[in-house]
């Protein structure tokens, strides 16, 4: 039985792969390792398709959220709103940046964070309200900037499932004060190792992420801030400049296996709620059930790899647990639960959707 895999990066390799070694050898032959021309070239190449006026790149997404906090000018101390249900790092970026993360619950449809929620969430303590763009799909910017400019905090995107993605006529990463990308292989636009960037309209807070990543540095020998050594590898960049004219029709093939999910499944199992106005570049294909292990299980002998995105919700990790129960956060803990995510890669083809489908169907059935 032949399975399908959750993510193939072979598959997504293989066509590009000369051009690939084309970058190795070009930055191999200007032993150009650390930042220099090639981060300058993808900075430059991933703010404009961004749509934002500045990119910095830096050596992860949880990087990218750190000095994205402190290059908005956030103090140790002041509050961050974040939704319960995302990846923790999230969370983590903030508190490394001496942030402290507060949480509020997402919307039951999209698993995206709640502006009301938010709004509720907000103390004299709070600075800004983190918009993780999660499985794909952007947040509602609209309701949070509006709760934004009542409480006069800043707005910062989590964008790190989000490249390419759209909200109205905007891009992520040009929709708040910055904006914080991964590009860990997995993504949608990944490096062959890690990598991030912040994007921003902002010339001081760019400059200002440029200092942090770089030990603090002004120039050469003179530093100002207790800085981090988080600048993005030159030979990264290079291959993220050759992926880069991909990404759009990578996306749409995404878009493309999603719409044959919808349609197989549709019935069968809670699906994402899609909204209008900010079409999902499906980083993952979630799916919602009660029996969720169950499903995952029976899958997995079926040959069908699946994941759990996220479980448990952030707030009921080690690291921000104390004294919290999952009952604040009812629609995160939903999510927590029964959430699973369904094989979703560029190069999926239209026979595994049907495969995966078909597997669901029988399983469902069976179970009664």
């Amino acid at each position: 039985m032949t399975t399908i895999p959750f993510v193939d990066l072979g598959r997504q390799h293989a066509p590009i792969e000369a051009d690939l070694r084309a970058a190795f050898e070009r930055v191999l032959g200007a032993s150009s390792y650390i930042l220099g021309e090639e981060v300058e070239g993808f900075e430059e190449e991933f703010a404009a398709y961004c749509g934002a006026s500045y990119c910095v790149g830096v050596a992860s997404g949880t990087a990218a959220l750190t000095i994205a906090t402190l290059a908005t000018g956030i103090k140790p101390g002041d509050e961050v709103i974040v939704p319960a249900h995302t990846f923790i790092a999230s969370a983590l970026g903030l508190a490394h940046a001496g942030a402290v993360p507060v949480f509020c619950d997402v919307d039951p449809g999209t698993g995206l964070i709640d502006p009301e929620a938010a709004e509720n969430a907000i103390t004299p303590r709070t600075a800004a309200i983190l918009a993780v763009h999660l499985y794909g799909q952007v947040c509602d910017m609209d309701g949070l900037g509006e709760v934004a400019r009542r409480h006069g905090l800043i707005v910062i995107e989590d964008a790190a499932q989000a490249h390419g993605a759209r909200y109205r006529d905007g891009r992520a990463g040009s929709l708040g004060a910055a904006a914080a990308f991964s590009f860990y292989p997995s993504k949608n636009l990944g490096a062959l190792g890690d990598g991030g960037a912040i994007c921003t309209d902002d010339p001081a807070v760019a400059d200002q992420a440029r200092r942090w990543r770089h030990l603090g540095q002004l120039g050469k020998g003179d530093h100002d801030v207790l800085g981090y050594n988080e600048r993005l590898d030159g030979l990264q960049a290079a291959f993220l400049r050759v992926k880069l004219p991909h990404l759009d029709g990578w996306n749409a093939a995404r878009r493309a296996r999603a719409a044959e999910y919808r349609d197989g499944l549709a019935g069968a199992l809670e699906l994402l709620e899609e909204r209008p106005e900010s079409p999902s570049i499906f980083h993952l294909f979630p799916v919602r059930l009660g029996d969720r292990d169950g499903l995952a299980a029976s899958l997995g002998a079926a040959g069908v790899a699946t994941g759990v995105h996220y479980s448990p919700e952030v707030p009921s990790q080690p690291p921000f647990a104390e004294g919290r129960s999952s009952d604040e956060f009812p629609q995160s803990a939903a999510w927590a639960r029964e959430q699973l995510s369904l094989p979703m890669f560029e190069s999926l083809t239209t026979a595994e959707v049907e495969r995966v489908c078909a597997a669901c169907s029988e399983l469902l059935v069976a179970a009664g």
